[in-house]
């Protein structure tokens, strides 16, 4: 009889292989900053608050008589730490090819056309679908992006439905188990584009008996069970908003003392 145990030597090279997956990127991206920057490209007044991508978002007239500092926000791709460090899945996609996602934030994600939760939340079902596109046609792509939307929908059904009801420290405690899970889920997800075929994805998935869609798809029907419905999801996407707004605010804070 064959044994259901999955061999944690093949979920540890899942680990390695996307922590040099990602340290690749990591090191061609801030390279590439540091060519813009030293080209001058992309370099405003602070007072323009200006985003990864989108450049400034107030008009912004300095004053003639005091010093004007600048900043390169706006070619900024990567965050490595917050892309490591960040609790969500969701948090995640805000510090990963940045400036990409802004556009697809803004042109992309509004025009969706579906309406189900687990195709509209914040990285949806259809900006999944667009950005595999964008990186071609093969099926592993498509198989990757679009298990975004299915670990979004978890993370969201067990926030509403266990950490709203949880203390200080619980809340915690689920936060690192959360932060756990979200690395373990784009070493999955990083397999699509090592292996470069659908097929070997599929294979290599199957080998760990798809273990990440099979916690997403527990985790979902947890929170149901546990009647975390539409009211609390909503009040865990208003909460999500605020804590999003509340981050960029405390990293331009950050940002202004050490300079």
């Amino acid at each position: 009889m064959r044994s259901l145990s999955i061999p944690p030597s093949r979920l540890f090279y899942m680990m390695v292989v996307f922590f040099v997956f990602r340290m690749r990127f990591y090191a061609a991206w801030c390279g590439a900053e540091a060519g813009y920057m030293s080209a001058g490209l992309g370099c405003y007044p602070e007072g323009a608050l200006s985003k990864p991508g989108g450049g400034p978002t107030v008009n912004y007239s300095p004053d003639p008589e005091s010093p004007v500092v600048y900043d390169f926000k706006t070619i900024q791709n990567i965050d490595p730490y917050n892309t490591d460090f960040c609790v969500k899945v969701r948090h995640r996609m805000r510090y990963w090819n940045m400036t990409v996602q802004w556009w697809l934030h803004h042109y992309i994600y509004p025009n969706s056309p579906f309406k189900a939760y687990a195709l509209k939340g914040p990285m949806a079902g259809w900006t999944m679908f667009i950005s595999a596109y964008w990186h071609g046609l093969h099926a592993e792509y498509y198989l990757s992006f679009l298990t975004n939307p299915l670990c979004i929908a978890a993370e969201s059904a067990m926030e509403a439905s266990v950490r709203a009801k949880l203390g200080p420290r619980g809340q915690s405690a689920f936060d690192w188990v959360h932060w756990f899970l979200k690395m373990r889920a784009y070493d999955y997800m990083c397999m699509g584009f090592v292996l470069l075929k659908a097929s070997d994805t599929v294979h290599y998935w199957s080998s760990i008996y798809f273990i990440i869609h099979i916690i997403a798809l527990a985790c979902i029907l947890f929170g149901r069970l546990m009647k975390g419905g539409k009211r609390a999801r909503k009040k865990s996407e208003k909460e999500e908003k605020i804590e999003g707004e509340k981050i960029e605010v405390k990293q331009e804070d950050v940002r202004e003392k050490t300079e």
